[in-house]
């Protein structure tokens, strides 16, 4: 009979422990039910992937102005008896606590707004920062730091504060350990539209870019209105004490015309935009 070698078997098991605490975190929402949980996810327990990667492996998230959408910001909710309220004020957000780390058993399945849970991303879940939105996570211990997308619900384990991705646990060197005491940012991001009361999720418009200048918004308006099929506008915003000019182009009446929108732009050398509510 071949032997594992103890160290192997340790390091196993303390991997599976680091994760075992995440198995009570709950998908968002209150309908969720233990039994939904259990036939949801093909692992009992949650572990680190069997491709391992290092903390040079894992880029930063880059920061961009996603609208904030009813999908995953029901407020108030209640998970495990206690309730929770999403932040509405949100901006200045920091605080001190315990991060953990989850893995392979939510790999590939819907975080709580919708998006696929990849475990090699920078990507976090927290009880009450509205989704999405960003922050930069710092291990207390060894100084190291991340910015991750917040794109899910939890843990609703003890007394975490947040729980990171594979990847972004192991920038921050504690995914062996499971948990590390981390202070945790929030990541301001100018031209953010908050529609969490708007109903539906149909998205009407498309955000070319924000500017500075008003002069480059126009010229950029002027380009997009000579082959784009639907109007292009500017919407400026105060940010920071300044004014920036952001160049959309809406309303369009559905998800066939927005996509034909798209595929002009394509067509003309442009990115597709960032689709707006």
């Amino acid at each position: 009979m071949k032997l594992v070698p103890l160290a192997a078997a340790l390091m196993t098991a303390a991997l599976l422990q680091a994760c075992s605490g995440n198995d009570s975190r709950t998908t968002y929402g209150p309908s969720a039910s233990d039994r939904y949980q259990a036939a949801r996810y093909s692992q009992q327990q949650d572990a680190a992937p069997l491709r391992h990667i290092g903390p040079d492996d894992v880029q930063d998230a880059v920061p961009r102005a996603d609208p904030i959408l009813a999908a995953g910001n029901k407020s108030p909710y209640t998970v495990n008896g206690v309730t929770y309220r999403i932040m509405e004020d949100y901006q200045g957000y920091r605080e001190r606590g315990t991060a953990s780390w989850y893995g392979s058993k939510f790999h590939g399945h819907k975080t709580s707004n919708g998006e696929i849970f990849d475990l090699y991303a920078p990507t976090a879940a927290h009880k009450t920062l509205p989704l999405p939105s960003y922050a930069r996570v710092t291990n207390l211990n060894n100084g190291r730091s991340v910015v991750v997308r917040v794109n899910d619900r939890g843990p609703f384990h003890g007394d975490r504060l947040i729980d990171l991705s594979y990847a972004a646990a192991v920038k921050l060197g504690y995914m062996e350990q499971g948990t590390a005491p981390v202070e945790v940012e929030v990541v301001s991001v100018t031209g953010t539209d908050d529609h969490r009361g708007a109903p539906g999720t149909h998205y009407r418009f498309l955000q070319m870019g924000a500017f500075g200048a008003e002069a480059s918004a126009r010229q950029l308006q002027s380009e997009l209105q000579g082959f784009v099929q639907a109007p292009v506008f500017i919407a400026p915003v105060e940010a920071g004490g300044r004014t920036l000019y952001r160049v959309r182009i809406g309303p369009v009446e559905s998800s066939a015309d927005l996509a034909l929108v798209q595929q002009q732009l394509r067509d003309g050398g442009y990115a597709e935009g960032q689709p707006l509510p």
